[in-house]
């Protein structure tokens, strides 16, 4: 059988939550994708696993609590219809702006982040230079275009506007979806 392996980086200030209280959270890491991992204290974890899903799950979660999600929420990526993604903000502005568009994707009183997770049903992790999003594929897929829309100055009230539309487009598809199983 095939054994994968790599390492991943992770700020120190994030291994203890990685790890969890009396090595609990690594513990489930483990024994819920199957892969064993060595964790040190300057934030390198290297990650072993023989299943290829495990390994990718057990990634994606490491991923998720590096940038900021609760083990809790990070565990949420077990299921095969949840996924992680993370937006580099610097790839899209100057160094000089990425305060100033994190500010606009956060809102006054946090109400913009809001927002996006309710309306969306998502989890939005939002630190240093990066928006990281958990949630359904395809509201994933969605959340970040709304805050790709922010990032290229689009007004919040025509990001929501758009959010709701697109809640709308995906409801009506997974009724149309659910009406053709259930007619079979």
């Amino acid at each position: 059988m095939y054994r994968h392996q790599t390492e991943i980086r992770v700020p120190e200030s994030r291994v203890g939550v990685i790890v969890g209280k009396d090595g609990e959270t690594k513990k489930e890491i483990e024994e819920k994708t199957g892969c064993e991992m060595i964790v040190r204290k300057d934030g390198a974890i290297t990650l072993i696993c023989e299943d290829t899903i495990g390994f990718l799950k057990a990634q994606n979660i490491i991923k998720a609590i590096a940038n900021g999600f609760s083990p809790s929420t990070a565990f949420k990526l077990l299921n095969d219809f949840v996924t992680l993604e993370i937006i580099d903000i610097s790839e899209y502005v100057p160094e000089n702006a990425v305060k100033r568009i994190m500010g606009r994707i956060i809102g006054k009183d946090g109400k913009m982040k809001k927002t996006i997770e309710e309306t969306l049903e998502v989890n939005l992790s939002i630190r240093d230079k990066s928006v990281a999003i958990i949630g359904d594929v395809e509201n994933v897929g969605v959340a970040r275009e709304a805050i790709m829309m922010l990032i290229d100055g689009s007004t919040h009230s025509t990001v929501m506007k758009f959010m709701e539309r697109r809640k709308r487009d995906i409801k009506s598809k997974t009724l149309d979806w659910r009406e053709t199983i259930d007619g079979l």
